[in-house]
């Protein structure tokens, strides 16, 4: 992996590096925000439950925004505001006492993460050659995935000495964060659409761009497929392993830090190997792998069964989920690849469809029927992008006749 840094640009390492620290700080605190609210503060489930779902919420539309504002003011502008925002947002947690400042606390915290991600994710590609593209969104995921593993423990851990430590601890990474990247700029500076205001750009330019995409529509309704079937992990199924499985609550538990370090370490390994897969084969057979893990959750009656199947959708995760900022750089005009980014950032709909719907089938036809019909809504994803693979290539055919002449 230290080999396959050097090969990027400084800024591109710092923003791998750097979504290490951010996700492990995240995952530090916000897993235990409803404990912390619950406990510390006594507030009532409804109460958490609104706090808690802002933030995505907010995430979801604000990622157009955000990915528009940085086409628009550029990318280096707005990550530094979300970064600078993002310290003050940890800060208020730790010291906020009301409802109504968790509130409006959460909700920004869900906009900064909408217009950095997308941002910093655009930056990305910005500044690697297109035969790297690959190797860095899957680099970038390896990094989500090690700070999901690391950020758990240590807010545990933190959590023990004191119940807002992990805030202050999450508001200081983020500076830090912040102030290593302003250096890189100072160290590296640019001039180009990348990173300075694109004059030419507005929300009506942008919004005009992408709903007649096709291409682009197409792969965030596949986007939202798998994702009503993915939020099963986070919101039936522990439902369905405390009710049906000896020490269910535990097994979750290890299922969840299971998945995280199988992506970090198989990642690495199938890298190569998924590079050179055309994407529409990734794609194809990541769904399929989500779907067949669904129906092994679906009749799995021992740990070891629920180990397997979770396996199998760690594998099918790691080609489906970094093949999405791959797909986007090569649908995305230049001037339009921070709003691009933004726009995919629709699929996380399928983030709020997938509890209420996974929680009604649960309750009316119980987990097998749940997860065999959550397999078929993941396998009619592969509808979509063969659909939208197909757009693509209609559009990159006047492109190659142009160069051909």
């Amino acid at each position: 992996m230290l080999k396959t840094l050097k090969g990027f640009h400084p800024i591109v390492i710092s923003l791998l590096l750097g979504t290490v620290m951010a996700r492990a700080a995240s995952f530090m605190a916000m897993p235990f925000l409803a404990i912390y609210l619950s406990k510390t503060q006594s507030f009532p489930p409804i109460l958490i439950g609104l706090v808690i779902g802002i933030s995505p919420l907010m995430s979801t539309f604000g990622s157009f925004i955000g990915g528009t504002l940085s086409d628009i003011i550029g990318r280096k502008r707005l990550m530094f505001a979300a970064l600078l925002t993002w310290s003050i947002v940890f800060i208020g947690f730790a010291l906020a006492s009301h409802p109504v400042a968790f509130f409006v606390l959460n909700a920004v915290n869900g906009l900064c993460r909408s217009f950095f991600e997308p941002t910093s994710q655009a930056l990305m590609a910005d500044l690697t050659p297109k035969d790297k593209r690959v190797r860095v969104f899957s680099l970038r995921y390896t990094a989500i995935n090690i700070g999901a593993s690391v950020g758990p423990l240590l807010g545990a851990y933190f959590g023990t000495i004191s119940a807002n430590l992990t805030f202050f601890i999450t508001a200081g990474v983020y500076f830090i964060y912040f102030l290593i990247l302003a250096g890189l700029f100072l160290i590296f500076p640019m001039r180009s659409n990348s990173l300075d205001a694109e004059p030419r750009t507005t929300f009506r330019l942008a919004l005009a761009v992408i709903t007649r995409d096709v291409a682009l529509l197409y792969f965030i309704l596949a986007g939202i497929l798998v994702n009503i079937g993915y939020a099963q992990i986070e919101s039936t199924l522990p439902q369905v392993l405390k009710d049906s499985i000896p020490n269910g609550v535990v097994l979750y538990s290890f299922l969840l830090s299971f998945n995280a370090v199988t992506v970090v370490v198989l990642q690495v390994l199938m890298m190569r190997f998924s590079e050179r897969l055309p994407i529409l084969k990734a794609l194809l057979l990541g769904a399929s792998l989500f779907s067949l893990g669904y129906i092994g959750f679906g009749v799995s009656g021992s740990w070891w069964a629920f180990i397997a199947s979770m396996f199998v959708i760690t594998v099918g995760e790691i080609f489906v989920f970094p093949m999405g900022g791959v797909i986007i750089d090569r649908l995305a005009p230049e001037a339009l690849r921070g709003t691009y980014f933004g726009a995919n950032g629709f699929r996380s709909i399928g983030s709020f469809i997938g509890p209420s719907l996974g929680g009604f089938l649960l309750e009316e036809w119980g987990g097998t029927v749940l997860f065999i019909l959550m397999a078929a809504v993941v396998m009619s994803s592969m509808l979509f992008y063969a659909a939208g693979n197909r757009e693509m290539m209609r559009k990159r055919r006047p492109q190659r006749a142009l160069l051909a002449k």
